[in-house]
Formats: C-alpha cells, structure tokens, sequence
C-alpha cells in the first residue's frame, strides 16, 4: 500500500492520475496546505521541503521499513519503477521519459505557478505588469515548446504514453486561465483533448475536489496568521544542538 500525501492541486493529480493509471492500491492523505498541514512535525519527518505531494511506501522492494518519497516527479519515477508500468520498457525510452519528467519540473510547473501568482497577486501588491508579462510570455513559450514536441509524436516522450504526459497534463488544464488559446497550439490541443478523456485520469484529476477549504469562513486573526505561515517563507532554523558538526 502506497500512502500519498495529497492535497487537490495540479501537483497532486500528476500522481492521482498514476496511480489511478497503474491501478495499485493506494490510500490519500490529506495535506490542507492552506491550513499550513505540510509545516507539521509528522509530515517533516516524510518531506524536509514542506510541500505536497509526497508517497510513503509500505511495502517497498526489498521489504523492510516504510520507504518514504518527496518531490512530485521522484514520486512518479519511483512508482513507474516499482510498477514497471509508463517509465519506458527500454533505456531509451526511459531516458526520453525522464528528461521530460525533468522538463516539467523545472518549466512547465515553476513558470505557470509564478504566472498563477503574480496574475492573483496584481491588485493587491502594487504594480505586478512586469512580473505577470514575463511568466504569461514564459508561459505561452512553453505552450510552443510541448506543440512543437507533439507535431510529430503522439505523446510528449515519443509514441507511447508515460508518467510525462501524466506529470504534464495536469497543469494544461489551466489553459483558459493563463490566456492560452488552444487554437494557436493545434497538435498540444489533439495531445490534451485525447488524455481529457482517459478514464483513470478523470479519476485522478476529481479526488479532492470536495475538500475546498473556505476561507471566508475565517476571522481576520486567522486569516493573518495563516497569511504569515504561508507567504514570504524563510528558513526553519535547524536544531541549536545535537547535529553532525566539524
């Protein structure tokens, strides 16, 4: 059994879809990120960056403890390998996977969250112009980058389709609300039109859905001191004592 720890972001539905995929048993744990559940001690212990998702593997290969797992897309290579299902069968589609596994962790989901951010951010903390122009151009580069992959392949490492296509979906989906027009980007909207439809995916992109948090509901005491927890993080200092030292 696979515990994963969740919360109903783009993130945490690269790894719905998977497993919902691979079809493995599996059990969710909810992380509320904007009641500041991923800065408890439990969920340190799991994920030293404090941030969803992260796995817990209690039946990992080899047997002994529970094998724990954090950063979205070591997540899904540690499933694909444990599965041995949508890593690529061969070292060359493995390694077609992996760089784009790579891609979106270092493009598609930093560059369309920043856009995301500013874009909320823009009538509330001065002018935002240059910030929201440079991630909705990033953002719109990056469109380009997956249309042009798609010309001539049906998924995104080649002619089958892996944990890239899973890890990239679900931040497309946002596609009408970061100013895309999937007009303009013809063989990405054949690519997002076929996976939409995937019954596994529909599984994975739902669960959670009914777990919103209303914030509305929240006195101004509240809502400052989770604002505090959650924005304009800084370091949590390490133990005073106690540590490896020269």
């Amino acid at each position: 059994m696979i515990d994963v720890h969740y919360w109903a972001t783009p993130n945490g539905k690269k790894l719905t879809i998977q497993l919902e995929e691979c079809g493995i048993d599996y059990n969710v744990v909810y992380c509320s990120i904007g009641q500041g559940d991923q800065f408890s001690e439990d969920f340190l212990k799991i994920n030293p960056n404090h941030r969803m998702p992260a796995i817990v593997d209690h039946a990992p290969a080899g047997g002994g403890e529970p094998l724990a797992v954090f950063e979205s897309g070591a997540c899904m290579m540690y499933i694909a390998d444990k599965t041995g299902l949508f890593g690529g069968s061969n070292e060359r589609e493995k390694w077609e996977v992996t760089q784009w596994v790579m891609w979106q962790m270092a493009n598609q989901g930093p560059k369309f969250g920043e856009r995301g951010h500013f874009a909320r951010l823009k009538d509330r903390e001065g002018d935002q112009s240059y910030s929201l122009r440079r991630f909705t151009d990033e953002t719109h580069r990056l469109y380009g980058v997956m249309n042009n992959r798609l010309y001539d392949r049906r998924y995104l490492a080649g002619d089958k389709y892996t944990i890239a296509d899973m890890i990239s979906y679900p931040w497309a989906t946002y596609w009408d609300k970061q100013g895309i027009d999937l007009d303009e980007f013809k063989y990405f909207k054949r690519w997002y039109e076929e996976i939409s439809v995937r019954p596994a995916v529909q599984r994975g992109m739902a669960i959670g859905e009914d777990k919103s948090f209303d914030y509305s509901q929240l006195n101004e005491k509240d809502i400052e001191r989770l604002s505090k927890m959650l924005y304009n993080q800084r370091a949590i200092p390490a133990p005073a004592t106690g540590g490896i030292e020269r």
